[in-house]
């Protein structure tokens, strides 16, 4: 909004021009997304906390998690609103691609919404129940799949880019679109597994974003892509500003987030960050790189997988509490240097990605 008003002014004087950078209006977005996440966080704490709308701990898990009862949660709502009102502000919206990021953080975030919802407000420890939960994913997922497939300005559709190949595509066929629900719907629950200590997800979600925003950047320039051998995808380079203000806001919840945390996102927050990630990584064909970015998002997973494989079929367990952050915990490690250690991975992960865009 504010975007297209100060860029009609640069008629009347040439300063305004500078509004036309995606590079500009990201810095704007990541500026934006922080000051609302500053300014919003306090009141919302205080509301949560005065409506006991508090997050329950389990007993089962590490102990010195116990003294967390009673901390607000459905923190994530703040992330949302802090995205969606930056990205009106300083991103084109006449671009697709913005629109239907917005929709899928906030459909994600919905379905996330709901499922806190029950657990705090109606005290039902099941919240949405797991098949109503997922199916509910998997269906958003599915429209998002059929919008992407009947993209018929998409010269790329069903392709399956490789990293560190010069634009090696793979056409899936018809496996795209279940191939995009398994991204969508693995990253939104990747993240909502991860997000079990104090800033841990949304420590690496600012991360993520980062990496994200320089593959969507580059990918939306034609000089840039030529020069990398990126696909080039014409359109996608707003989705910057998208990522700028998921970076800000993930910095600014983080503020309130770490440890010891005086909020915490929720599914709200996790759900809604996982679907948009993946989503991201649809829209510019880097399904792959995701996983390398969100690495630790896909350990964390399959750390689960593998501990309910393992006692199922052995009766033992593989790790002492799974997602695997809790088995560090549980071995002895303070919260805190889990917490920095996965972030310190985290980043080496995101740098080893960007050398995708190199090393072709």
């Amino acid at each position: 909004m504010l975007y297209k008003l100060f860029y009609y002014l640069h008629d009347y004087y040439s300063p305004f021009n500078v509004f036309r950078y995606i590079t500009f209006r990201t810095a704007l977005a990541i500026i934006t997304s922080l000051f609302i996440t500053f300014a919003a966080a306090p009141l919302i704490i205080r509301k949560l906390r005065k409506f006991s709308m508090t997050q329950y701990v389990r007993d089962d898990g590490p102990q010195t998690h116990l003294k967390k009862e009673g901390t607000p949660t459905m923190g994530g709502i703040i992330i949302i609103l802090s995205v969606v009102v930056s990205v009106l502000m300083w991103g084109d919206l006449s671009n697709k691609y913005l629109l239907i990021i917005l929709a899928a953080l906030i459909g994600f975030g919905l379905i996330g919404l709901t499922d806190d919802y029950l657990k705090v407000i109606k005290k039902n420890p099941k919240g949405l129940g797991g098949w109503y939960k997922f199916g509910a994913q998997i269906a958003l997922a599915i429209a998002l799949g059929f919008t992407f497939y009947y993209d018929p300005n998409d010269i790329y559709i069903a392709k399956l880019s490789i990293p560190f190949f010069k634009k090696w595509l793979i056409d899936l066929g018809w496996f795209y679109v279940p191939f995009t629900i398994i991204v969508i719907v693995g990253a939104s629950n990747a993240v909502n597994l991860t997000d079990g200590i104090d800033g841990l997800a949304i420590g690496l979600v600012g991360v993520a974003s980062l990496a994200n925003a320089v593959f969507v950047y580059i990918s939306g320039h034609a000089g840039f892509s030529q020069y990398l051998n990126v696909l080039y995808l014409q359109g996608t380079g707003e989705l910057t500003v998208f990522c700028g203000a998921m970076f800000g806001a993930a910095l600014g919840f983080l503020w309130y987030n770490s440890y010891p945390a005086e909020i915490f996102m929720g599914d709200v927050g996790s759900l809604s960050l996982g679907g948009a990630l993946g989503t991201l990584a649809v829209i510019t064909k880097q399904e792959i790189v995701l996983t390398i970015v969100g690495a630790i998002f896909v350990i964390e997973t399959f750390s689960v997988i593998i501990q309910v494989a393992s006692f199922k079929f052995t009766g033992k367990r593989v790790f002492k509490m799974a997602p695997i952050h809790h088995h560090f915990e549980m071995k002895g490690w303070p919260e805190s240097k889990v917490i920095v250690r996965f972030w310190i991975v985290g980043i080496i992960l995101a740098l080893l990605s960007l050398t995708t865009l190199k090393v072709r």
